[in-house]
């Protein structure tokens, strides 16, 4: 398929600037698969529309404070860095404007002196840096920015650090949020779990592979960069058994189903970590997931191409049409939409 094929107009006052006044209170674009209707309701009625015998399964990674600003001695000026993932916490895989401009071996001062060397990679456009002493999470937490989508025209404020976060995060490493969880609050958890619906949790740390755009002419020719995830031994037997049980499983957003489709082997969700570089596009066969709850996404990303794949081009089309038309909120700190 052409990649211009999933490009849409979309007014630039949709594209949220701030999160709801208050977490929770969104809209929610119903989408009935079956019968190819349209409901427009709230982030309060979800419980209402979720099947009574199905499990919620969500992506708990925590954010990281992942934009840190390096000096360069040669210019005296900073330059921002968007720290990805390391193995050794020394060796640090970026993302940086112009990145190939830099040469091997450069060097750029960050806080409390820690030195960065440039190690260029064969994978642009990230490159690496390397340190002497390994940056642990509380520097990130201490001297790191929320890493905001560029889409969100104004700087970070103090609001971000709760908001650009679900409640529920637990394991630190994701450069963008699991977004799809961000309208969750403790009442409508307890709204969920009152009608008898269980919820799970795995982890995919959101990087590259997810927000990059697609860049090439067919789909089919993006590839994909990995990221990390795991499947607990618990949350793998919650899945199996429900699904055993005959129950739906509801993914909560895109990493979750990237999570999902990438443990599942011979027949079941097989525990364990590792490297995903799953890439869904129109034609795949979903093994595990049953129902999708999602943002509005951006026009030529993968998350978009995944949605698609899931719910079929025309009905996809038709709802974003229709969330325009409604005056949706769109992107991270947008409004959301349940597939059903």
């Amino acid at each position: 398929m052409k990649t211009r094929e999933f490009f849409f107009d979309l007014p630039e006052e949709l594209i949220a600037q701030y999160p709801a006044a208050e977490r929770g209170a969104s809209r929610l674009l119903v989408v009935d698969r079956s019968r190819g209707a349209f409901l427009d309701s709230t982030m309060q009625e979800l419980p209402s529309f979720l099947p009574p015998s199905s499990l919620l399964v969500f992506n708990n990674s925590k954010v990281r404070k992942a934009r840190i600003y390096g000096l360069d001695p040669h210019t005296g000026k900073e330059r921002e860095f968007l720290f990805l993932r390391s193995e050794d916490r020394r060796r640090w895989e970026v993302l940086t404007p112009n990145a190939r401009r830099l040469k091997e071996g450069r060097t750029f001062l960050f806080p409390e002196s820690k030195i960065g060397r440039v190690e260029l990679s064969s994978e642009p456009p990230t490159l690496y840096l390397r340190f002497e002493e390994p940056l642990e999470e509380h520097y990130f937490d201490t001297h790191g920015k929320v890493p905001l989508p560029p889409y969100i025209h104004r700087p970070v404020e103090r609001l971000d650090e709760e908001r650009y976060q679900t409640i529920y995060a637990r394991q630190a490493g994701s450069v963008a949020a699991p977004t799809a969880g961000l309208h969750f609050t403790d009442a409508i958890l307890e709204a969920v779990e009152a009608k008898g619906i269980e919820k799970v949790f795995v982890t995919l740390h959101v990087g590259l592979g997810t927000f990059e755009p697609i860049r090439t002419e067919n789909i089919e020719n993006h590839r994909m960069h990995t990221e990390e995830y795991e499947v607990s031994l618990e949350a793998a037997e919650r899945i199996n058994r429900a699904r055993k049980e005959g129950k739906k499983i509801v993914a909560v957003g895109t990493t979750s189903v990237r999570v999902l489709e990438s443990a599942y082997q011979g027949g079941e969700v097989r525990a364990g970590s590792g490297f995903t570089g799953l890439y869904i596009t129109p034609g795949y066969s979903f093994h595990v997931v049953d129902h999708l709850f999602t943002n509005f996404h951006t026009p030529g990303s993968t998350l978009l191409v995944l949605v698609t794949a899931f719910a079929g081009s025309s009905l996809i089309k038709e709802a974003y049409q229709h969330a325009i038309r409604r005056r949706y909120r769109f992107f991270s700190y947008g409004d959301a939409m349940l597939i059903l």
